[in-house]
């Protein structure tokens, strides 16, 4: 009998509660239920395994890098300064929080699914690392209120599989602008910023022409490689903080900065600058591993997933990463971009002259990854319903959200609101913040209230697929019928099932590397 209980013991704590096992188990099951061959299975199996430690490693990494940052951020200007990356605050939490977070992630879809199959809103989302990203803010928000952990999994996992199809469909209007049929949707949590910058620009794109009249740079195309973006990024902002710092602490205070986490102190104004530039580099290479560990996870969990989605939802429309909607605007893109991140510094500097000293909150440093990809989304959805004022706008505005909505997040992330990074996508702000708020109801209230916020959510996105996506509503129909002939977008007549085109495309681009592609549209 103790042998049993022994062995018992040994599946629940040594690899049940191990998230690496536990998701190549998972990635096993769904690739037998697949009729993958027995080294297909294995293979798959330890290769979603070594992903999820290679997050682990990428952590570490992200960890040691930091540090130094903050104390420059800290003693320059007085405040808890933070880059939002979804990538980076996903590693650190997974050392406590991981196992749940694997049980929220796989029950989370599986209610998804349900959801898709049972509801008007038939979405599969097939974002993985976004799954990833979700599950774990709603982990940490759960369990930093205290809530038990099997209630963080279960109450978790309904949240999730909510917000899996909900978020598609209040985006799917502006979607079907974008996109010029109903194939497709965005299955990203940065919709919010999406459909500020779709609405805006409908408010002020009027006669407005569209970005891809614009001829702009090609210098530029090097930012859609995301490791360089991140480590560019991350080393200007090193450099400027360590200058500031060292302008304002003088020699001997700024040279320990480096000696933070069992490094040695700097041995000279040059030795310390080119630190602070290794630093940015070791940030993006560090982001770099725990993405590849993300991609390796979804290259074999995300065809089990899909596999069985189809199965189980038939008909359903995909819901795919934000880049699937850069191969239709590309000046749109680079517009929104730079536009975001015009709004990430305006923002910046709101929180260091106004809501710093009225609220005390942390000084959220704008990032090239989170910008470009969010903003760049922005850029084409407002472009779709405002042309060039539109993108501007409408980007611009994404990168307020994904400045204010962070900066006011750290709050409710307890022990990791200290952590010199956290999300950056707009769902994840408002989301954390809500249910954060809520939970200080208590254990039970608090849980109650939070599944109520997603009865909620799930009420509206059902009315809205229902009143508005299915009677099909078309957010940019105004403005076309303002244009030129030849100036119109292509949108495709609902009417005639979708397939008839009433005027021109825009040029198209390729995604960037490793982005999804649009599905074909259906045949007759």
């Amino acid at each position: 009998m103790n042998t049993l209980v022994d062995i018992a013991k040994f599946i629940v704590n040594e690899i049940l509660s191990v998230p690496a096992y536990l998701i190549g188990i998972i990635t096993a099951v769904g690739l037998i239920a697949l009729k993958k061959s027995a080294g297909q299975v294995i293979g798959g199996a330890i290769k979603a395994t070594l992903g999820f430690l290679l997050i682990g490693a990428g952590a570490t990494l992200v960890t040691n890098s930091l540090a130094p940052l903050g104390t420059m951020i800290t003693g320059a200007t007085g405040s808890h300064g933070v880059i939002p990356t979804n990538e980076a605050i996903v590693g650190i939490a997974q050392a406590e929080y991981g196992s749940r977070v694997a049980w929220l992630m796989i029950l989370g879809f599986l209610v998804s699914l349900l959801l898709a199959r049972f509801t008007p809103l038939s979405y599969v989302f097939l974002t993985g690392h976004h799954m990833l990203f979700m599950a774990t803010l709603l982990t940490m928000v759960m369990a930093t209120a205290g809530v038990t952990s099997w209630v963080v999994v279960v109450a978790g996992a309904v949240l999730l599989g909510i917000m899996l199809v909900a978020m598609p469909a209040f985006a799917h209007p502006w979607t079907k602008r974008v996109t010029g049929n109903n194939t497709v949707a965005v299955g990203h949590f940065g919709t919010a910023g999406y459909i500020v910058s779709g609405a805006t620009g409908q408010a002020v794109g009027k006669k407005s022409r569209s970005t891809e009249e614009m001829n702009l740079p090609e210098g530029l195309r090097f930012l859609r490689d995301s490791m360089v973006a991140t480590a560019l990024s991350m080393l200007l902002i090193y450099m400027i903080m360590a200058i500031v710092f060292l302008a304002k602490v003088g020699r001997t205070e700024a040279f320990k900065a480096f000696a933070t986490g069992g490094g040695s102190p700097s041995t000279g104004v040059g030795n310390y600058l080119m630190s602070s530039v290794n630093q940015g580099l070791q940030f993006g290479i560090a982001v770099a591993v725990i993405l590849f560990g993300v991609r390796t996870i979804l290259g074999e969990l995300v065809p089990a997933f899909q596999g069985i989605a189809q199965k189980v939802v038939p008909g359903a429309i995909p819901a795919l990463d934000a880049p699937i909607v850069f191969p239709y605007a590309q000046n749109a893109v680079l517009v929104g971009f730079i536009c975001s991140f015009v709004g990430g510094l305006v923002s910046l500097g709101l929180l260091v002259g106004v809501f710093k000293p009225a609220f005390g909150t942390a000084l959220v440093l704008p990032g090239l990854v989170p910008h470009f990809f969010t903003g760049g989304a922005a850029g084409v959805f407002g472009n779709a319903t405002g042309g060039r004022r539109g993108a501007a706008l409408g980007s611009f505005l994404n990168g307020v959200l994904i400045t204010f909505l962070p900066a006011f997040l750290l709050g409710v992330l307890g022990s990791f609101g200290s952590a010199n990074t956290t999300f950056g996508d707009a769902d994840f702000g408002w989301l954390g913040l809500i249910l954060g708020n809520v939970a200080k109801a208590g254990d039970v209230a608090g849980v109650i209230l939070m599944l109520v916020v997603g009865l909620l959510i799930l009420a509206a996105a059902i009315t809205w697929q229902k009143r508005v996506v299915d009677t099909g509503w078309d957010p940019g129909a105004k403005r076309a019928a303002l244009l030129p002939p030849e100036d119109r977008p292509e949108q495709h007549d609902e009417a005639a099932g979708g397939e008839t085109p009433v005027s021109r495309t825009y040029a198209k681009i390729q995604p960037p590397a490793g982005a999804p592609t649009p599905p074909p549209p259906p045949e007759d």
